[in-house]
């Protein structure tokens, strides 16, 4: 299953690339910003805006994006409390480079989301880090550490998070959130990169650094994404709901977790609080169903032609679950 909780090719590039320049620097400058922001691209936008094989004229792609973000931005101020449709604008404005724009349409959109999404701070977080060059400030690090109390998982929480701990000279913290990135199964050559930087931040051999469980016990860690198939059938406005649920009887959920489809691929953490019964609890079980769902009609209750993945975990709080949305109810 390939990594998706925080994308292999942002952590790649920040790891591989950025990092000699970070520790050359010890800050995060903006030569540093550029090449973890620069992998995001704009490729994707290019092309839903090219849509021909006609080669455009150089300028043509960058400055169609640049109209349709411009569009976006004008909708929103006639709809200011469309919150997925900030959180695209923050997300365009950070692929142009544009932070302080990005900065204003995540503090917008996290203003606005109840309840509080750790994608979401986690992106204000790091416009903000991008932006500034640094942490200097220390908010960042305050977005990050909000990201990691609703989203314990989030890889970009996590790897910002330690960048902002090694900024202020807390190394155990540091390795703490890189260690839980491990868990999350990176590519081999990621892998390697993580267990470097935490052998040199505890002091100790690379063969000593140990991957920390992906959730603790009563609690179950859900990287959810989309297969192709589904994503060009739903709309980014979408429910997705993620539900545990004793397979011996599915009905009612025992715990449960709503996002939209804008925020896939994501990483879910269903716990103990999440319960939608007081007194059935996730610890409760030794087997769950953990069942992911974009809802095409908005309701809670499956529907013929909603897209799902489901897969059943034993020792619930012991691994991390991936699910791809692939299948459609029939």
């Amino acid at each position: 299953m390939i990594w998706i909780s925080f994308g292999a090719m942002l952590l790649a590039a920040a790891l591989i690339v950025a990092w000699p320049l970070y520790r050359a620097e010890k800050r995060l400058t903006p030569g540093v910003a550029m090449s973890v922001a620069g992998v995001l691209g704009v490729a994707a936008l290019v092309y839903s805006a090219v849509g021909t094989p006609v080669p455009p004229p150089p300028q043509a792609p960058l400055a169609s994006v640049e109209e349709m973000v411009a569009a976006l931005d004008e909708r929103l101020q006639e709809n200011p409390d469309d919150v997925n449709g900030w959180k695209m604008l923050g997300r365009s404005y950070m692929q142009l480079q544009e932070y302080p724009k990005a900065v204003a349409a995540f503090e917008r959109a996290v203003e606005l989301e109840t309840p509080a999404s750790g994608q979401s701070l986690a992106e204000l977080g790091e416009a903000l880090m991008i932006g500034e060059g640094s942490d200097r400030s220390g908010r960042s690090a305050q977005l990050f550490d909000s990201a990691l109390a609703v989203e314990p998982g989030n890889a970009k929480a996590l790897f910002y998070g330690g960048i902002a701990a090694i900024e202020r000279g807390d190394r155990e913290t540091a390795a703490d959130r890189w260690e839980k990135l491990l868990a999350q199964a990176p590519p081999p050559e990621i892998e390697e990169v993580l267990r470097q930087r935490i052998a040199e931040w505890r002091g100790v051999d690379e063969a000593e650094v140990r991957t920390q469980p992906a959730a603790a016990s009563g609690t179950v860690a859900i990287n959810v994404s989309l297969g192709a198939d589904a994503a060009a059938a739903v709309s980014q406005n979408s429910t997705v709901y993620i539900i545990a649920r004793d397979p011996a009887q599915p009905s009612p959920p025992v715990a449960a977790a709503r996002r939209v489809v804008s925020e896939l691929p994501a990483q879910v953490s269903l716990s103990d609080a999440d319960s939608m019964i007081p007194g059935r609890s996730l610890s409760a079980f030794d087997r769950l169903e953990i069942v992911a769902r974009v809802s095409r009609s908005g309701e809670p209750v499956a529907q013929p032609g909603d897209w799902y993945g489901a897969h059943t975990v034993s020792s619930p709080g012991r691994a991390t679950v991936n699910i791809v949305i692939e299948r459609q109810v029939e």
